[in-house]
């Protein structure tokens, strides 16, 4: 089975039956075990082994940085709450924020502003717009899908951040003649996932309709106020005596700690990326540099309600295991996804997409961006992982263009913008799990209700690689694109108009 279709099958499984049941962790389970299975040739005890050790076990192990910035930033939310920061955030929105539009577009503008990383932008913007969105009836779904569009696309067009740090090290010394972070540069042009999704999001909210499983979601929450909030996500204690600023400096402190933080690990302050800010980001660990600036910033919020005297010791102490509580469904999510990416890889998917990839390279040329992105949509939707699909693709990709021609730029982008729609669409990434959190929104109704709009934009920047591999000019394929998503839109309102009208 290495090597070969039966790689997929387990993520594939998994999808599948997380779609059908909508139960993610039983789905996700299911494939952790069917991928052991293949790896263990059926052996029992091996397979047992295999989902114990080399799946939950690394799982947390690798990912025990993250899971320590999720609990953080659980408790500093739990005590904005407590404190009634939340609440008169949402007091303040509500007589300067008036309408549903401008909420939409504040919480694009917040999660464009936070692109450093995007289990940072996910669970910020969650926290700080969940009540400017709820006080306008926007469903958290609705929520979770801007949350989650301006997480990964943002990042991957952000020439600082943990992303462009992780494309610029796959990309390094593969015979170019470019380095990594000037080839992540010349790509962010071509990139028209990213680009024509930040289209997609202004163009709908000016719009003003939604379509598909969303359009249900926001007439519940329009209609009959449900929210679709995860049960057990709001404080009924909040302290009436919150000001905006008591959510806000919290928020303030967090975003400048993690970016200290990142640079701190990076190098910046000393070592070898000393005074070289882009290389620091090129060098950091966000998976220790977030959960450094999350201490910090936890410890200042702290003493922060105690001297402003809106919390008592102990209601602030009891905010640490609710925080923690709060973060168990994200963390038992990204634990059994992560196995299932183990599973993936020890099936050998990357040696399958390689063998596929050079076999397409030796017909369609001028139409290989186009297939480079139809492919890391599929591998990334699969095995839930951007960072994988393009530390996969970048080399192969590589290898079949010339060095430094404006197609392996193309090519390069191709890839990239592929990842994030893959990541954007599958359940079991963890970003829209992140996503998910952020929003404190059932994981599976998040996913259902994302799908149509990512597939929207898919479609349309599918066309538009076409176009790009033929012209080869970014500004004119980049136009053509932005026609035909705010098309697309216009077809779709009118076909959804149509599915609304009453019968004669």
């Amino acid at each position: 089975m290495y090597g070969t279709i039966w790689a997929l099958v387990p993520p594939i499984v998994a999808i599948l039956l997380a779609l059908l049941v909508k139960e993610a962790y039983v789905s996700l389970f299911a494939g952790v075990l069917l991928g052991a299975l293949f790896v263990s040739g059926f052996n029992p005890v091996a397979t047992l082994d295999t989902v114990v050790n080399d799946g939950l076990i690394a799982a947390i192990g690798d990912n025990a940085g993250i899971f320590l910035f999720l609990v953080l930033l659980g408790i500093i939310v739990a005590l904005v709450n407590r404190a009634g920061g939340s609440a008169a955030f949402g007091r303040w929105a509500a007589n300067n924020i008036k309408t549903r539009v401008g909420a939409l577009l504040a919480t694009f503008l917040l999660g464009v502003l936070i692109f450093i990383d995007d289990y940072f932008n996910c669970l910020t913007v969650g926290s700080v717009m969940r009540p400017v969105t709820d006080n306008h009836r926007i469903s958290r779904a609705k929520l979770a899908f801007l949350i989650d569009a301006t997480a990964a696309p943002i990042c991957m067009i952000a020439p600082v951040s943990s992303w462009a740090a992780a494309v610029s090290g796959v990309a390094d010394d593969l015979g170019t003649g470019i380095s990594g972070i000037q080839l992540f540069l010349r790509a962010i042009p071509y990139n028209f996932y990213s680009l024509l999704t930040l289209v997609f999001i202004i163009a709908l909210a000016l719009m003003n309709f939604d379509y598909g499983p969303m359009r249900v979601a926001e007439m519940a929450a329009q209609l009959n106020g449900d929210l679709g909030a995860q049960e057990g996500s709001e404080d009924a204690d909040a302290n009436p005596r919150g000001r905006v600023i008591d959510l806000l400096l919290p928020v303030i402190v967090l975003i400048l700690t993690c970016t200290v933080g990142m640079l701190y690990v990076g190098g910046y302050f000393g070592g070898d990326c000393a005074d070289d800010f882009i290389g620091a980001f090129g060098n950091t660990d966000a998976f220790v540099a977030l959960p450094w600036g999350a201490v910090i910033s936890l410890v200042f919020t702290f003493l922060y309600f105690l001297c402003r005297r809106v919390l008592s010791f102990k209601e602030a102490a009891e905010c640490i295991p609710q925080g923690f509580v709060a973060m168990v469904p994200p963390m038992i999510i990204l634990t059994l996804a992560v196995s299932l990416k183990t599973m993936t890889s020890s099936l050998g998917a990357a040696d399958f997409v390689h063998d596929m990839m050079l076999g397409a390279a030796q017909g369609l040329y001028s139409l290989l961006p186009a297939v480079i992105f139809v492919v890391a949509v599929a591998l990334a939707f699969a095995s839930g992982t951007s960072w994988g699909t393009f530390g996969i693709l970048i080399p192969i990709v590589c290898a079949i263009f010339p060095a430094d021609s404006r197609l392996l730029i193309i090519g390069i982008s191709a890839c990239l913008a592929g990842a994030v729609c893959g990541d954007h669409c599958s359940p079991i990434s963890d970003t829209t799990i992140m996503a998910s959190a952020g929003a404190q929104t059932d994981h599976l109704q998040h996913v259902s209700t994302q799908l149509p709009y990512a597939l929207t934009v898919a479609g349309v920047s599918f066309v538009t690689y076409i176009v790009a591999g033929f012209v080869q000019n970014a500004l004119i394929s980049l136009a053509a694109g932005i026609v035909l998503t705010v098309a697309a839109l216009f077809v779709i309102r009118r076909f959804a108009a149509k599915d609304t009208a009453p019968a004669a």
